[in-house]
């Protein structure tokens, strides 16, 4: 498989950094926030024998500058035309293309604006929340961990946001969290940045995703597979919930990884086998 290559791009307006390793078709790797490319070290590692593995830092976070003062909001759409300028420098044909969380978000407009550069698109709990039907429930309930951060910072917005991920149903387990003492080095490192992204994530990416609504009739005119999955132990939660609205109004079947929101970390290996499944029935 050979070593990990890291490097930087120039795109408009921001200087990303990726990762590459493997050999094979390309596979990019979308994180969502405050996730970089890092986050999907196991996941990578796993399909490095099968694809050539491209995985980068979102703009603004982690290794990935911008060019000048960020902007208020950060759309899905440049975020997308970001991933857009990445296939351009590196792939010869269609890439295949995982995308998570609100990377998932970024990848399914990739799909409707971009279809000739994907060949499929697995897209894991997509937090689309505009899909539910008490969506305005969780608008404001998003919109209350930005009010938080304003008003009070970083810490308390941070707790109130993890606990939405859990708020549905009493028998609804708290997201899961990968082993620290099984993380390599790497991953640790990868942690501590996340922090850090957690504050661009509240500051200029949060109320995008409130208010984003998926081009689902892009999706649909696409002829690129889009196989929407969901985590078999975040039953209940609005990622997951979202995720199914998503695959109702697709006309598709969802597809089951293990794990949670946060499978690809938790459960890198078994998450690699059902995304490469689904890429073979493209």
């Amino acid at each position: 498989m050979g070593a990990t290559k890291a490097d930087t791009l120039k795109v408009p307006g921001a200087t990303l950094y990726y990762e590459i390793r493997g050999s094979g078709p390309l596979l990019l790797m979308i994180a969502g926030g405050p996730a970089d490319a890092s986050t999907f070290e196991g996941v990578a590692e796993a399909l490095a024998d099968r694809y050539t593995v491209l995985s980068f830092d979102n703009r603004g976070t982690s290794r990935s500058t911008l060019d000048g003062p960020p902007p208020e909001t950060l759309s899905i759409e440049v975020q997308s035309d970001d991933a857009h300028h990445v296939l351009k420098a590196f792939a010869t044909e269609p890439a295949y293309v995982l995308g998570c969380s609100g990377g998932a978000l970024t990848a399914l407009d990739l799909v409707a604006r971009y279809p000739e550069q994907v060949r499929a698109l697995v897209a894991h709990e997509p937090p689309a929340m505009t899909l539910l039907p008490d969506s305005e429930r969780w608008q404001a309930t998003f919109q209350d961990v930005y009010d938080t951060y304003v008003s009070e910072g970083l810490g308390p917005a941070g707790q109130k946001f993890m606990a939405t991920l859990a708020v549905e149903g009493e028998d609804s387990p708290p997201p899961q969290m990968p082993d620290m003492s099984q993380m390599s080095p790497e991953m640790l490192e990868a942690m501590g940045r996340m922090q850090a992204n957690t504050e661009f994530l509240f500051a200029h990416q949060l109320r995008t995703t409130i208010n984003h609504v998926p081009d689902v009739a892009g999706l649909k005119a696409a002829s690129t597979p889009v196989f929407v999955a969901v985590g078999e132990g975040s039953v209940g939660q609005m990622p997951h919930q979202a995720g199914l609205a998503l695959v109702e109004r697709l006309g598709t079947s969802p597809v089951y990884v293990p794990g949670d929101h946060q499978g690809f970390a938790t459960h890198p290996g078994g998450f690699a086998e059902v995304v490469h499944k689904s890429f073979q029935e493209s």
